[in-house]
């Protein structure tokens, strides 16, 4: 008549890795639904969304060299640094289609000059979130052990999502839009 049941801690732990389970699916959900809408078709919403990926490289690989465990605190960053690279995409996707739209210019064209406006505007956003978060991934005071991982994985992730939005980023737009015209890969 004896049992196991683990409590304290660990019973919290294991309580928010289930509630994060379904929080983190729900909310790349919700981010391509309001992409969706906002884009009126699912090629940009996804172009978009693949600034996610783009983020988690960065994110998992600063955990990795830092030797920090995912955490809870760790996945909460990992949602928090989903907005800033969903709207770094945004901002690079929006300005290709505004180009192709009022200018008569190749796709090609419209993709460099799209990437090179949102230069600036991308750089100062990810640059401003990410020296903002640098101080807490570098703590070591009390509390450190909470912040630390959720800032490892926000510096690493922009860091990754600045690169990829400006370089893969155009690429992926080039890919999809030559296959939607019908020139094959």
């Amino acid at each position: 008549g004896y049992r196991v049941e683990w409590g304290g801690q660990f019973d919290n732990l294991t309580r928010a890795k289930r509630r994060l389970s379904m929080v983190m699916p729900l909310t790349v959900g919700i981010i391509f639904v309001w992409l969706f809408f906002a884009f009126g078709n699912t090629k940009d919403a996804g172009i978009v969304l693949l600034n996610v990926p783009f983020s988690l490289v960065g994110g998992v690989l600063f955990l990795w060299l830092r030797g920090i465990n995912l955490s809870v605190s760790a996945a909460v960053g990992f949602i928090s640094l989903f907005g800033v690279a969903v709207m770094s995409g945004v901002l690079v996707i929006a300005e290709i289609n505004r180009r192709l739209r009022e200018r008569d210019v190749p796709v090609a064209e419209a993709i460099v000059q799209g990437a090179l406006a949102q230069l600036r505007p991308v750089l100062m956003m990810v640059l401003v979130a990410l020296l903002g978060m640098v101080p807490a991934a570098r703590a070591s005071g009390i509390g450190s052990d909470v912040q630390r991982p959720l800032a490892t994985v926000v510096v690493g992730g922009l860091l990754s999502t600045l690169f990829l939005t400006l370089l893969a980023l155009p690429s992926m737009y080039a890919l999809v839009a030559r296959k939607r015209n019908g020139e094959g890969l």
